[in-house]
C-alpha cells in the first residue's frame, strides 16, 4: 500500500482543517439526570490528541466532525455531542465550541470568524442520511468549510461515507497522526515483522476470521486458538463439544488450516482445558474440564489454566505478537481468566504487540493493561479488514506520498 501524506506534510499558516475523528466512544445513559449520558471510556477522544494539539500548535483552524450512536438519519436529542465536547475540553485544557448544526448559515459564519488554533465541533454527523448514502452535495458543502481534510478516524476507514471518503474528492486530504500510527503498526505486523510471530485468534465465530486466517498462515510461526470459535476446531478433531456453537460448515475449513499450517511449518495450538457451564447466567455451575471430557449439555466459555499457561509461555518466546479476539466471556467474572492471562503475558513480553478489534481492546483496557501494549486499535472492523489486506475507502481517498 502507497504510503499517505499525514498533517506532517502541510503547512498549516493560516489554513482551516476539516478533521474526522471518531468519537463514538461507549457511553452510560443517564435518564433522570440532566446530563444525557456519561461516557464510559474516553480512549477514542484520547487517541486524536495528539492530532488536534499538533493542529493547534501549528497554528491552523480546527473543524471537528464525528458520528455517534445509531440516529439513523434523524435528529436525536440523546445522541447530541455535549458531553463528548466537553469532556475533550477537559482533556485539552481549552476551550472546544460544540455546533449543534453540520452545515448552514451558522456554521459558515463561525467558520469565518474563527482564529487560528480554535476549535469547534459540529454536530453528530449521522443526524444527516446524507453522511451514511455518501452524498456528494453533502461531501462537497462539508469540503467547503476548510482547506484540507484530515482524517483521524480509522476506526470509520472502511465505511465509504460522506465524511470519509466522499470529502477526499473536493479537497486536499491527509491522515492525521492515528490514522498514520495504525496503518504504520497494521501493516507492519504482517509485512515487516521481526520473527518469530505469533498470532492469537478468539471470538465466537470462525467465520469472522476466516480471511485473516488464511493471510496469517503464510506469515506466523505459531497459531494459538481460543475463544467460542476453538469449538469448531475441536469439532472438527473429532472431540465432542458438547452444547457449545459449532459452526458445521466450516469444519472443512478448520481442517484445511490445519492442513496448510503442518505444510507451512506453522504450529497451531488448541486448548487443551477449557471452562464450561450449563448456561452463560450459571457462571456458579462452571468448571474446567479437558477437552477430552466436555460432557453433553454444556457449553465453552473460556480457555482453562492448563491452556492459559502453555499460551503465556509461547508468547513469552515471541518477538511480535498479533491479537484479536478474547479467549472467553470476558465480561463475566467466572469465565475471564483466560482472557486475563493472555493480555497479561502479552504486557509483561519485550515484544512489539498489537491487540485489533473492539472487544478485544475493551478487555485490555478493563484489565488495566492498555498502558502495556504497544499499538491497541481504535478500529473494530476496520482493524480486522485492514490485516485482511482489504482496502479501506477511508484510507485509498487520502492523498499518496511522492517519492
Amino acid at each position: 500500500m502507497s504510503l499517505k501524506k499525514t498533517i506532517k506534510d502541510v503547512n498549516w499558516e493560516g489554513k482551516t482543517a476539516i478533521v474526522r475523528v471518531d468519537f463514538n466512544v461507549p457511553v452510560a445513559m443517564k435518564p433522570y439526570s440532566h446530563e444525557i449520558y456519561t461516557i464510559s471510556d474516553d480512549s477514542r477522544i484520547r487517541a486524536s490528541l495528539p492530532t488536534i494539539n499538533y493542529l493547534s500548535s501549528a497554528g491552523a483552524k480546527i473543524i471537528l466532525i464525528t458520528h455517534f450512536g445509531r440516529p439513523n438519519g434523524k435528529p436525536n436529542k440523546e445522541l447530541e455531542l455535549t458531553p463528548i465536547a466537553s469532556r475533550l475540553s477537559e482533556l485539552l485544557g481549552s476551550s472546544v465550541t460544540y455546533v449543534h448544526q453540520v452545515l448552514g448559515e451558522e456554521v459558515t459564519s463561525m467558520v469565518n470568524q474563527m482564529d487560528k488554533s480554535e476549535i469547534i465541533m459540529l454536530q453528530n454527523l449521522r443526524f444527516y442520511e446524507e453522511e451514511e448514502t455518501n452524498s456528494e452535495e453533502f461531501s462537497k458543502n462539508l469540503a467547503g468549510l476548510a482547506d484540507v481534510f484530515v482524517n483521524d478516524a480509522f476506526g470509520t476507514a472502511h465505511r465509504a461515507h460522506a465524511s470519509t471518503e466522499g470529502i477526499a474528492h473536493h479537497i486536499p486530504s491527509v491522515a492525521g497522526l492515528l490514522m498514520e500510527k495504525e496503518i504504520q503498526f497494521l501493516g507492519g505486523v504482517l509485512d515487516s515483522p521481526k520473527r518469530p510471530l505469533v498470532a492469537i485468534f478468539g471470538g465466537s465465530k470462525v467465520s469472522d476470521k476466516t480471511h485473516i486466517i488464511e493471510r496469517i498462515l503464510g506469515k506466523a510461526d505459531t497459531i494459538l486458538i481460543g475463544g467460542g470459535m476453538a469449538a469448531t476446531f475441536l469439532k472438527a478433531l473429532g472431540k465432542q463439544t458438547g452444547d457449545s456453537s459449532v459452526e458445521e460448515g466450516l469444519i472443512d475449513f478448520c481442517l484445511s488450516v490445519l492442513s496448510k499450517a503442518e505444510s507451512n511449518q506453522v504450529k497451531v495450538c488448541l486448548p487443551k482445558d477449557v471452562i464450561v457451564s450449563t448456561n452463560i447466567h450459571e457462571p456458579d455451575k462452571s468448571k474446567s474440564v479437558d477437552v477430552n471430557s466436555i460432557e453433553p449439555g454444556t457449553k465453552i466459555f473460556d480457555i482453562g489454566e492448563i491452556t492459559s499457561n502453555e499460551y503465556g509461555s509461547v508468547i513469552g518466546n515471541m518477538e511480535t505478537i498479533l491479537w484479536n479476539g478474547p479467549m472467553g466471556v470476558f465480561e463475566i467474572e467466572a469465565f475471564r481468566q483466560g482472557t486475563f492471562a493472555i493480555a497479561k503475558a502479552i504486557a509483561k513480553s519485550n515484544s512489539v504487540s498489537v491487540v485489533g478489534g473492539g472487544s478485544t481492546a475493551e478487555a485490555v483496557a478493563s484489565f488495566g493493561l492498555f498502558e502495556k501494549i504497544t499499538h491497541v486499535s481504535t478500529g473494530g472492523g476496520a482493524s480486522l479488514e485492514y490485516l485482511e489486506g482489504k482496502e479501506l475507502p477511508g484510507i485509498a481517498s487520502l492523498e499518496d506520498k511522492r517519492g
